[in-house]
């Protein structure tokens, strides 16, 4: 059945064939790695369904429409039900067999699996740099004791080698955090960007510590929604008072203009949670501000 308004129910209504698509969009519908309220395996179809309202027109940060640029949306990835490792190798095999993947979770557990697949696509002398926006550094090496739970997807890309931590920065961070974690994660190399230096300091000034911290090499970025204070973006599993602002998250993207991206993800909208569609809208826009980056 075809939606309201016409638009087919695909990110943005695309309708391209993935052959022909520089970018590809999957949903993964996983939550088995939440730790707090379960739900973000319906963040695929919330997202989706909010991107109708981004299809009337260009983007005015630089008067590109992202529907032109070649994007198919190639359906919801298959997962191993009830088996965390299972799926992320699941994952990992599909994600491989596209050049430039967007993914729409999900808990942020599957952007192990994205990183592995994309370490594989990249030559071992081009380390991936990471832009990772989030309320939680995700670096615990354990989420209540899980390995593979979405607290410990960023601790278990450093360890495996799928990222530069020299090359990683990380945005929106507030939540409470053991000391001996957060020293870990600095003392990898990566660089946290707390809430409250966001505000402080504005979105153009972090943007700048971004293209100085990845370089010219390839990147990645993975945006999980609690970043947003949840009086902006409510439905989600894990919200943490003091978050950014919407008008900051779309200040700071716009401004990554030539950062040399090789994929995205954007995880943990859960919708039961939300209110009149706001985090799933504040998700959809954040892929298409994303989109837009590319000429």
């Amino acid at each position: 059945m075809t939606p309201t308004f016409a638009i087919p129910p695909t990110f943005l209504g695309s309708t391209l064939d993935p052959a022909a698509a520089r970018i590809c969009v999957a949903g993964v519908p996983l939550d088995l790695g939440t730790t707090n309220r379960a739900g973000a395996r319906e963040g695929p179809f919330a997202v989706r369904r909010a991107s109708r309202m981004l299809v009337d027109g260009d983007n005015p940060a630089n008067w590109r429409d992202p529907r032109t640029l070649g994007v198919a949306d190639v359906g919801d990835f298959a997962i191993a039900l009830g088996d965390l490792p299972d799926s992320l190798s699941l994952i990992a095999e599909q994600a491989a067999q596209y050049d430039h993947l967007v993914t729409i979770g999900g808990d942020h557990s599957i952007t192990l699996g994205l990183l592995r697949a994309l370490a594989r696509r990249c030559e071992p002398l081009e380390p991936i740099g990471l832009v990772h926006f989030d309320a939680h550094v995700d670096t615990w090496p354990d989420s209540f004791g899980q390995p593979l739970g979405h607290g410990s997807v960023f601790y278990r890309a450093i360890v495996e080698g799928l990222v530069d931590p020299r090359r990683m920065i990380q945005i929106g961070i507030r939540s409470p955090c053991e000391r001996a974690v957060y020293d870990w994660t600095l003392a990898q190399g990566v660089r946290i960007v707390t809430a409250e230096e966001v505000h402080e300091t504005g979105p153009r000034a972090v943007a700048d510590l971004v293209r100085a911290v990845l370089g010219s090499g390839p990147a990645y970025l993975s945006f999980d929604i609690d970043a947003i204070d949840p009086g902006q973006a409510p439905g989600t599993g894990t919200p943490e008072v003091g978050g950014l602002f919407t008008w900051q998250v779309m200040a700071i993207l716009k401004r990554l203009q030539g950062i040399d991206f090789r994929g995205m993800d954007l995880v943990e909208v859960a919708p039961a949670y939300d209110q009149a569609e706001i985090t799933a809208l504040a998700g959809a826009t954040v892929i298409w501000q994303y989109l837009g980056l590319h000429p």
